[in-house]
Order: structure tokens, then C-alpha cells, then sequence
């Protein structure tokens, strides 16, 4: 397990941020940088360059090891603003590893510079050890800078890892076996998908394809992480806090009158309603004690993605503290929804039967601000990048009633995001 950083082994950061022009027709994905971050959402959100500061942790309590380290950069910095608009000034982005026991490493990143766009508005952010002057900013100038033609992206064939298709549906049918001796109500397995890329491949085709095809769902970029995730894990801005489970899926229909039957099916199946009810009322029991209000959706909704269906829960609140949007991912990392229930349990079966290290699959990847406010989002859909290997994970809940041949069938439903997106 890390320590937490010292304080005084801390830079002190300058930070200043400025309002932009924004075209009428710019796109923030067309601004994805090689050396870069991204956060983006029905084409908003924000997009980084360059490493100002990394804040690293470890380990059981990783999470908060890094808030710790986070609070004692914003103590140290120096801030200038003309807004107090959430995403503005020092921003570090993050990407947490699932498991305790992960040999993946959790970081934030605090960028030396951010463009962000929110409500048609655009602004600039430096962030630098020594303090900076940012000039008046004109279309020409940021444009020309940020905005860069991307090299073409070679196709990635992915093939079964180190969990086979075969090896999935036994270790599916072992899970049951555990289900039913009564102890685990629920416990989500994944497989893995490998292929390998060049020395200097760069992702943002795919990113910026991800983006197009599932503008819905949160694309992250953080550390070699990307995807598209459809999963809110908790969004807190101004003591309001947010977050959407997603539990039960099934694929699209190509006909409009079998897909809404599908859809319709997918609201109907016990084993799924089942598997939803677990993983909202354990995000709720563990945001209880941080809310002086919590409402969750009285009954799950369909969502709708291009390639399949999902029962959905919104979930909305007003904080009783000063946590953080981190203390509050601490507190419900992993849910019901990525590990299973109970989730101490769970992990030990996933521990059992997946040959794997998830690495940051399924963890928390987002970002926070100064004010602790911040997004973050499941680490789902996409895939991670070392060296010149790439690797994509997909998991379904396993509940009794499960059935090891839908369950690697909805793990195919699930790659297509990411096997789409490197075609």
C-alpha cells in the first residue's frame, strides 16, 4: 500500500483560466491532443494536453490517498478565475484500479492546459510550476494550436485472452454453484480481449469514434484508459450529487417493432429486474449516509444505446458534508454493478475465477476540481493501452437464473463498442 505524498513534497501550481471564442462549428473531439486527456459528453466537456503534476496511490485506501494529495495541491496553488463555473481553474483527471490487490497503478493528472466547453461556452486553462501569462485569445490562435490533422489509424484485431469464451461459461457455471450454497446474491465476471498495436499508435481515432457513435455515454480518455461508458458512478456539483446504475441488458433489435419488443422483454425479465434491484440499493445504501436527501427512480427505465437496451436508475441527492466528489466514489467503489453483492464476497470470487488483473477496468475514471465538485464515470466499454498491447474487458452480473451461453453472448454485445471503434 502507497503512502500518501507529503505536502512539501508538493510544486506549487499557478493556474489561470480564460474565456474563448468558439466557432460555430468546432467540435471538441476534433481537439484531442497525442499527449492527452479527454472527458466528453453530447459534445461538451473538456480535453487536456501535457502533465503539469501526477499524484499516484496505491492499494487499499488508493482512493483516498489520492483526495488527501488532491486537497494539499489545491491548498498550495495559486488560482486566478474570472468564474467559479464547475470544470474551471485546477482540474486533475483520474483513473482508479478496480481491485485492493491490482498491480495497476491509480492516478490524477492535473494537465498544463484544458480546454473545456460547457453550455456553448468555451475556456482555456494553464497550469504550470512557474506562473503564466495567457494573452487574449483569438479564434485563429487557440484553433491553429489545438486543432491538428490525426494520423491514420491501422484496424486492431482483438482475440480471446487469457479467459477463453470456453473457460467464461465454466467459470459462469462455477458462480452459479456458489449462488446457490446461498452465501452471494450476485457477482459480475468478465472476460478479456487482446490485440497488439505499434510503438507510436495513437488512439484518437477511435476515441473520436467512440464519441460520434455513443454521444449518450461519458468518453474518457485518462492514462491509457479509453472508452465510452454508459455508467454515471457520481456527479457532484454544488453539494448536488447524481449517478445512474446500469443492470440488465440486451441487444437491438434491426426491426423497430422487435426492438421495442426486446426492450419490453428486458423490463419484464425477473432475472434481470433481480439484478437491477441489487445494484441500486447497494449504491444507495452506500451514499446514506453522506445525503441529507437521496431519491433513486421508483422503477428502472429502459436506455436505449446503439447496440443494445439496458435497465437504467437515475439516482439524485443533496449532500449533508463537505465530501468530495472522491469520498464519494470511495464509498461506492466497486458497486453492485461492476463486482457484485455482498462485495466483499464478490471480489473474492472474482479474485477465484478470473486469471486476470483488471487493472482499471471497471474503476473510476473522471476528474475533480479545487471545490471537490467533479464526474466520474465506470470504466466500461473501451480498453487500455501498455506498450504496444492493448487489452478490452466486458462482464455481466451473474444472478440466479443466469445462463453461461447469454452471459459470454451479452460479453459480445458489449465489445462491439470498442471492436468498432478499432476496425
Amino acid at each position: 500500500m502507497s503512502a500518501v505524498r507529503p505536502a512539501s513534497a508538493l510544486p506549487k501550481l499557478f493556474v489561470k483560466s480564460v474565456n474563448l471564442p468558439l466557432p460555430a462549428d468546432f467540435k471538441i473531439t476534433d481537439a484531442l491532443r497525442r499527449d492527452g486527456i479527454a472527458f466528453v459528453r453530447d459534445g461538451e466537456g473538456m480535453v487536456a494536453a501535457g502533465e503539469a503534476l501526477k499524484l499516484r496511490a496505491e492499494g487499499p485506501g488508493r482512493i483516498a490517498h489520492l483526495e488527501q494529495q488532491w486537497r494539499d495541491a489545491c491548498e498550495l496553488a495559486e488560482v486566478t478565475d474570472v468564474t467559479s463555473n464547475n470544470g474551471r481553474g485546477l482540474v486533475a483527471f483520474g483513473s482508479i484500479a478496480f481491485d485492493d490487490q491490482s498491480a495497476a497503478e491509480s492516478v490524477l493528472v492535473v494537465p498544463k492546459r484544458i480546454l473545456g466547453v460547457r453550455n456553448g461556452r468555451a475556456w482555456l486553462t494553464e497550469i504550470d510550476i512557474t506562473d503564466v501569462e495567457l494573452a487574449p485569445v483569438t479564434n485563429s490562435a487557440w484553433l491553429a494550436e489545438w486543432v491538428e490533422t490525426w494520423p491514420k489509424q491501422e484496424p486492431v484485431h482483438l482475440k480471446s485472452g487469457e479467459l477463453s469464451e470456453e473457460g467464461f461459461e465454466a467459470a459462469v457455471a462455477e458462480a452459479l454453484s456458489q449462488l446457490g450454497a446461498g452465501y452471494l446474491e450476485k457477482v459480475v465476471l468478465a472476460r478479456d480481449i487482446v490485440g497488439v498495436v505499434g510503438p507510436n499508435w495513437d488512439p484518437r481515432t477511435a476515441i473520436g469514434r467512440l464519441a460520434k457513435r455513443y454521444p449518450s455515454c461519458w468518453t474518457y480518455w485518462v492514462n491509457g484508459r479509453f472508452g465510452a461508458s454508459p455508467e454515471l458512478l457520481i456527479r457532484v456539483d454544488h453539494k448536488r450529487f447524481s449517478a445512474r446504475v446500469l443492470a440488465g441488458t440486451a441487444g437491438r433489435g434491426t426491426d423497430p417493432d422487435v426492438d421495442r419488443a426486446i426492450s419490453s422483454a428486458l423490463m419484464a425479465s425477473p432475472k434481470n429486474k433481480v439484478e437491477h434491484a441489487i445494484a441500486v440499493e447497494s449504491l444507495v445504501s452506500a451514499l446514506d449516509p453522506f445525503c441529507d436527501e437521496i431519491v433513486a427512480d421508483a422503477q428502472p427505465f429502459s436506455l436505449a444505446l446503439p447496440n443494445v437496451w439496458h435497465l437504467a436508475s437515475d439516482v439524485q441527492g443533496i449532500l449533508s458534508s463537505d465530501s468530495s466528489v472522491l469520498d464519494l466514489a470511495e464509498a461506492l467503489h466497486p458497486t453492485a454493478a461492476v463486482a457484485g453483492t455482498p462485495r466483499q464476497d464478490a471480489l473474492a470470487l472474482i479474485r477465484k475465477l478470473e486469471p486476470f488483473d483488471r487493472g482499471t477496468y471497471a474503476g473510476p475514471v473522471g476528474w475533480i476540481g479545487a471545490d471537490g465538485d467533479g464526474e466520474w464515470v465506470i470504466g466500461l466499454r473501451g480498453a487500455a493501452i501498455s506498450g504496444e498491447t492493448i487489452v478490452a474487458h466486458a462482464g455481466c452480473g451473474i444472478v440466479p437464473g443466469s445462463n453461461p451461453a447469454a452471459e459470454l453472448a451479452e460479453t459480445e454485445l458489449k465489445f462491439q463498442p470498442i471492436r468498432h471503434a478499432l476496425a
